[in-house]
This record gives structure tokens, C-alpha cells and sequence, in this order.
């Protein structure tokens, strides 16, 4: 009996491209799906062994498909697809405890291990990048983000990407007071004013 898999990437000949070469591998696509919503809706429809997300997609990328799942309770497998992975994107999906990470220029052969790999209840992920992570934790382990709860430090990444209050709760689904009141907690910790310093402060320790 295969393996099901829902895959979630917006880009259609991957997804086409993926379903063709898992023929006959053990593994099955029950669900083929463009975005972070539909793969969450897809999941809870389907109930597969393993997601395989793109990083990169609109309605929720990859990553926040997998905060969402861990913040249910869902330790089913996930496998991230990626061209290029940020230092931030990687620790959060280390940290969230991602099972298996396939770099796209890797080849269709990396994800069939990485997917037999997760099945048997091992993490799969790249040295490189395991290395990586090694170093840019190193480097911020004197960062005043540090200070932050991971509540916290997803609220500020947010404002850095230029969201509003409202935007922000909905994502964290909290009242706009809430975000108010925790955004200030997030300036007091940091010794910043302004969403612009905190933007600004948040670029400076990304390229450090």
C-alpha cells in the first residue's frame, strides 16, 4: 500500500512533475494543491503520512504551514521543498521541527530518500544547512532578539515585513489590542520606539 502524500507548491510543473516521477516509488499524491490554505485544508481532508510544502507560496508559505500544524498537536511529517532557503526561514524550520528539508536543484532521487527517510521516522536534512544553522545561531546567541519570546519574535518579524495590527492579528489570532499591547512589550525589550527601528534593527542582525 503506498505512502499518502499531500504536495503543496504553487508552481504547476513542479506539482506535475513530482506526481509523475513518485510513480511506482511508494508513494502516493492524494492531493496536489497551489497554496498554504489549501494545504492545510488538504491535510485535514486527506489525513496523509507526510506534506511536502514549498517554502515559497502565496496563503501561507511552507514554513507557516508547519508552525500551524505543530501548533495543533500535527507531528506528522512534514518535507520542505526549496531554491533558496533564508537563515531565518531555516532555524524557524528547524525549531518547529521540520522533518526533511529537499533543496530543488537536488534531483528528483533526494526527495524519494528524504520521503523514505521521514516514513521511518527520521530527520532528513541536508549537512549544509544543518551547519549553517549552527553558525547563524552561534552569531545571534549575543542578539538582543534573544530576549523575546517566540511569540514576541514572530510579531516583530511580521512588522518588518511591513503588516498592520489587524493583519498581524489575524495571522496570530489575537484582537488588535493584543497586538498593540504585545508590541509594545516587544519595543520595551528591544530599547526601540518605532516600527521603522525595529524593521531596521530586524535587517541589521539578518545580515550579521
Amino acid at each position: 500500500m503506498s505512502v499518502a502524500i499531500v504536495l503543496a507548491d504553487d508552481h504547476p510543473f513542479i506539482r506535475s512533475g513530482v506526481e509523475s516521477a513518485l510513480a511506482n516509488s511508494g508513494f502516493a499524491i492524494v492531493a496536489a494543491v497551489a497554496t498554504g490554505a489549501e494545504a492545510l485544508s488538504a491535510i485535514a481532508r486527506h489525513d496523509p503520512a507526510i506534506a511536502v510544502l514549498d517554502v515559497s507560496m502565496p496563503e501561507g508559505n511552507g514554513i507557516e504551514v508547519l508552525r500551524a500544524l505543530r501548533a495543533r498537536g500535527d507531528d506528522r511529517a512534514v518535507v520542505l521543498l526549496t531554491a533558496n532557503l533564508e537563515d531565518g526561514e531555516l532555524l524557524a524550520a528547524l525549531e518547529h521541527g521540520v522533518n526533511g528539508i529537499v533543496q530543488k536543484d537536488s534531483g528528483i532521487d533526494e526527495l524519494i530518500d528524504t520521503l523514505r527517510a521521514t516514513q521511518a521516522g527520521k530527520r532528513r536534512i541536508p549537512p549544509e544547512l544543518l551547519a549553517r544553522a549552527t553558525r547563524v545561531r552561534t552569531a545571534h546567541a549575543t542578539s538582543p532578539l534573544k530576549r523575546l519570546t517566540s511569540r514576541e519574535a514572530d510579531l516583530a518579524a511580521m512588522v518588518a515585513e511591513g503588516l498592520r495590527n489587524r493583519e498581524i492579528g489575524e495571522r496570530l489570532k489575537l484582537s488588535e489590542g493584543a497586538v498593540k499591547f504585545a508590541l509594545h512589550a516587544v519595543f520595551r525589550k528591544l530599547a526601540v520606539s518605532t516600527r521603522t527601528e525595529l524593521a531596521l534593527m530586524l535587517q541589521r542582525q539578518g545580515r550579521e
